[in-house]
């Protein structure tokens, strides 16, 4: 009978030419045992064997792209994971649960399997291994707009931890807190839930990956008040250090990202193509991401609105998944709509709504809806005559201030004479 390393030497072996072959191998492995009369230092290898088949099964799967497979794996695990180390264990299902995450679509498992390891780290009493795992859970349900279980979720691990005072994961949480209150458009909340997390961030030694989610945060919290100078100093912070440790390019292309919407916002297009010319953004100029960034900075330089809907609708996918980039951008084109219509308006007393909507290629409809907005903002003075189909465009009215001051007089007036009345009501 070959040992459990001869069957993992042979699974490996045939991982790539022969994966059913392998698959098959690494169960037998799993689901070998070692009699009790068998050394001590036999048992401990066999262990070592079926961990390593377990990490190479859920390997195979990923690669697959199997992700029932995959949560298989997790719950075969668990009786192994019952004579190992606490923190091995925690250590390994992590390992699995991140080949678990790398399989696309497949968050709706990966709750199922969370949940699922929750209630049996709640029966072995296994505190530390839950409270990561709920951690993880929130952050699935924020990923799926589950906002009011993550919440619920999340006020009850912030209840646990703070009795713990585990600062690391406590700082995890709230950061956690703050994108889910942020998510929901609670902005109050959100920034209360990361001023909570960098509270507990500082009284401890904070890893780069998790000062640069901070900063982050931070960024997109000053980006929603319109505070863009400040948001791009965090957003530069977030992606200086995600560059240096190298570890997560997703991460450091949506700081990139940011930057450039920073730029755009205030204005400043021109400066985006420096931007992407410093060495650390370099290697990052040619994706699709940056060019999207790019074309949009360039329509807005030109305040061309016809450019502006092109690269809208040439990197839709690029420019509408990110909820942040999305909703700034659609306070630009809303700014660029406006400018146009100005500059179209302007030189008239009166206009045709069609030669309006002709000249910025919009509906008839979308134009009266957004110069009546406009007209009621007091950003020009006008009447749309429906009725004609024009617009009537009014200069600035000037105040008189022969009112002002004529209320202001009386005001004095009025103060004398009740001096007045109180000095005679004294004398009598």
């Amino acid at each position: 009978m070959s040992t459990t390393a001869e069957l993992l030497a042979e699974a490996v072996s045939a991982s790539k030419a022969d994966s059913k072959r392998s698959e098959s191998l690494y169960k037998q492995i799993l689901s070998s045992t070692e009699p009790s009369t068998h050394e001590a230092n036999q048992q401990t290898q066999t262990l070592r064997d079926q961990e390593t088949a377990l990490v190479n099964l859920g390997q195979l799967y990923r690669d697959q792209n199997n992700a029932p497979g995959v949560a298989e794996v997790i719950t075969l695990s668990r009786s192994f994971m019952s004579s190992t180390a606490k923190a091995k264990t925690a250590k390994l299902i992590r390992t699995l649960l991140a080949y678990l995450n790398a399989i696309p679509d497949s968050q709706k498992i990966q709750m199922a399997v969370l949940q699922d390891n929750i209630e049996w780290a709640k029966r072995e009493k296994r505190i530390f291994l839950k409270q990561s795992l709920e951690t993880r859970l929130a952050g699935l349900q924020l990923e799926t707009h589950e906002y009011k279980p993550a919440l619920a979720l999340i006020d009850t691990l912030l209840t646990e931890l703070r009795r713990l005072d585990d600062k690391m994961i406590l700082t995890e949480v709230h950061l956690l807190e703050s994108r889910v209150y942020r998510g929901i458009g609670n902005l109050a909340k959100a920034k209360a839930a990361l001023t909570s997390a960098r509270t507990a961030a500082n009284s401890i030694y904070c890893p780069p990956a998790l000062q640069s989610s901070l900063d982050l945060q931070s960024g997109i919290l000053h980006a929603e008040d319109k505070d863009y100078t400040t948001a791009y100093s965090y957003f530069y912070e977030a992606f200086e250090n995600l560059s240096t440790q190298g570890e997560d390019d997703g991460k450091a292309l949506s700081a990139l990202k940011y930057m450039m919407l920073c730029k755009i916002m205030l204005n400043l297009p021109e400066d985006v193509t420096s931007l992407l010319s410093i060495k650390l953004a370099v290697k990052y100029a040619q994706l699709r991401e940056v060019e999207s960034m790019r074309s949009v900075a360039k329509a807005h330089q030109a305040r061309n609105l016809a450019d502006f809907e092109k690269a809208l609708k040439d990197y839709k996918e690029e420019l509408s998944s990110d909820p942040t980039i999305r909703s700034h951008l659609s306070d630009l084109y809303d700014a660029l709509l406006q400018q146009n219509l100005l500059r179209i308006v302007e030189p008239y007393s009166v206009v045709e709504l069609e030669y309006v909507a002709e000249c910025v290629g919009q509906g008839r409809q979308s134009i009266e809806t957004k110069l009546s907005q406009m007209i009621l903002d007091k950003v020009f003075y006008g009447v749309l005559d429906q009725g004609r189909g024009c617009l009537l465009v009014f200069n600035e009215p000037k105040t008189d201030e022969m009112y002002d001051s004529a209320i202001g007089t009386l005001g004095q007036v009025s103060k004398v004479v009740e001096s007045l009345y109180a000095k005679s009501v004294s004398i009598a």
